[in-house]
């Protein structure tokens, strides 16, 4: 005779997502909040200028919040890797805007914040998130070493289509006679290059990053959709 506690069937229990699905949701509706504000303000209200001043704390947000969810990456390579990086993008951007012989003829604005030998201070941050993000999409793929380092360059330079628009409209940098030539992208392209290969070689494993195809891809709409009110 089945006792009295076979009888009852066990209760199932919703699942509930663990601290980690918490925390990546989390860090998207942030960013999510951020991007979208700026989206509206940017390319809606009347005053952009306001919103243009949260430019520099958007991308410190952005870092800081890939960072925290790198957790595969040995810290002292990481901590090297950013550094390096930051340094060679801004030493690239001061020898460009100063010689005109890398990127072609243009120079900075001051709405990127605080600028050193007429170089924004954050610009080579920002050329850590893109190495990063583009880096940590094509590790996701089977691909050869030299493979996921051509494909990230070229995601790379595909931001870079979407972002040129948006930069000159709002005054971040402009280019000569308001032309922005192939050498730019050219340029883009070799030193996107230059530091994917960098990427892989220094056991940084943005791939492993849940966090990075959301950035990438909220990055891109957002460049690409502000272009499109703009244009």
């Amino acid at each position: 005779m089945p006792q009295p506690d076979q009888l009852t069937s066990p209760v199932a229990t919703p699942a509930t997502p663990g601290p980690a699905p918490r925390r990546l949701l989390a860090a998207q509706l942030v960013l999510l909040l951020f991007y979208a504000t700026g989206f509206v303000g940017l390319g809606l209200s009347h005053d952009p200028g306001f919103y243009l001043q949260f430019m520099p704390l958007t991308l410190l947000l952005t870092a800081a919040l890939l960072l925290a969810f790198d957790r595969h990456s040995p810290a002292p390579m990481f901590g090297w890797f950013g550094l390096t990086v930051m340094l060679v993008g801004f030493g690239v951007e001061v020898a460009g805007v100063q010689t005109s012989a890398i990127f072609g003829n243009y120079s900075y604005g001051t709405t990127m914040g605080p600028r050193l030998l007429e170089v924004p201070i954050i610009i080579g941050l920002n050329w850590l998130i893109l190495t990063y993000l583009a880096g940590g999409l094509a590790q996701r793929l089977p691909l050869p070493g030299f493979g996921r380092a051509l494909l990230a360059a070229l995601l790379m330079v595909g931001m870079d289509v979407c972002i040129e628009p948006v930069a000159v409209h709002f005054g971040w940098w402009k280019w000569f006679a308001d032309v922005i030539p192939l050498q730019n992208f050219k340029a883009w392209f070799a030193l996107s290059l230059i530091l994917q290969v960098y990427l892989n070689r220094s056991h940084v494993q943005p791939g492993r990053n849940p966090l990075v195809p959301f950035v990438y891809l909220l990055q891109l709409l957002f460049f690409f959709g502000l272009g499109w009110l703009i244009g």
